[in-house]
């Protein structure tokens, strides 16, 4: 199987996460297939010639599993050059942007119509059925202005919206950003279940490390622009620095208290 490697950034209507584009010697190919969907190689971005956010990062994604990238904000790419934000998503590569953007005054229906853009012409209804059986709650509301929607709806909504245009590679930014505990179960349950019979990949840039390693077959851990550490999910919910610094447990496995989280010394053994 000949490897692609990614060697450009390039972000969805620039904001500040970034869709990736795959190129080989020959050019352009859009994903690669294969066991493994994605690939980045040694990944640097400097802003203005001066900031570093990105320092070498090289991470793998397997086609069919959910892998989660854990760590502070602060990551981004560059200026989008010749490439239309269409022609990125005929790639295959949806992204689901934090902070769940609708159409505010288009109903629920019709923003899920959207998703269905770059593929004018084919039948959507299907995949209609399909969103609605894993967000029944917007049935009722299907022909609800988008902008009178709850967050909890409105995140279903726009990964439901992503859904309809058949996503080699889905891009999930923050999804848990805002929402109430138990709308945040929900959510990821039904990532999981898309994961498991759509048999979706799925980057999950997510906070919530508790939530994000439940639902992910593997993680990876980035610290300053760097990616420090990586595993199974399994291996990174037993790490002890990992329980400690970002699932708020304590050596002896009980919670600590968020006093303690706040005020303890930093001594990241990985960095």
């Amino acid at each position: 199987m000949q490897k692609y490697f990614v060697n450009e950034l390039i972000p969805l209507c620039g904001i500040r996460k970034s869709a990736v584009i795959l190129r080989s010697d020959a050019g352009l190919i859009g994903v690669a297939m294969g066991d493994i969907l994605l690939q980045l190689n040694n990944i640097s971005v400097v802003y203005s010639d001066v900031i570093q956010v990105l320092k070498g990062v090289s991470l793998s994604v397997e086609k069919g599993h959910i892998v989660s990238l854990l760590g502070s904000n602060g990551a981004g790419g560059v200026n989008i050059q010749n490439q239309a934000p269409e022609f990125i998503t005929r790639q295959g590569i949806i992204q689901v942007l934090e902070g769940r953007q609708p159409f505010k005054y288009l109903t629920i229906e019709e923003n899920l119509r959207v998703g269905t853009a770059t593929r004018f012409g084919k039948p959507y209804k299907q995949d209609l059925e399909m969103v609605y059986n894993y967000f029944p709650a917007l049935v009722q509301r299907r022909k609800a202005l988008a902008g009178y929607c709850s967050g909890g709806e409105l995140q279903m909504l726009v990964i439901g919206r992503a859904l309809m245009a058949h996503p080699q590679l889905l891009l999930l930014d923050e999804p848990s950003l805002g929402l109430a505990p138990l709308v945040v179960q929900e959510i990821f349950r039904i990532i999981k279940k898309i994961n498991e019979e759509q048999q979706a990949t799925i980057i999950l840039v997510e906070q919530n490390a508790r939530m994000a390693l439940q639902v992910a077959h593997y993680g990876y851990v980035m610290e300053n622009g760097k990616i420090m550490m990586e595993g199974t999910s399994k291996e990174l919910s037993d790490n002890p620095d990992i329980k400690e610094f970002y699932l708020g447990m304590a050596a002896s496995g009980i919670a600590k208290s968020y006093k303690d989280v706040k005020s303890y010394r930093r001594r990241k053994r990985w960095l």
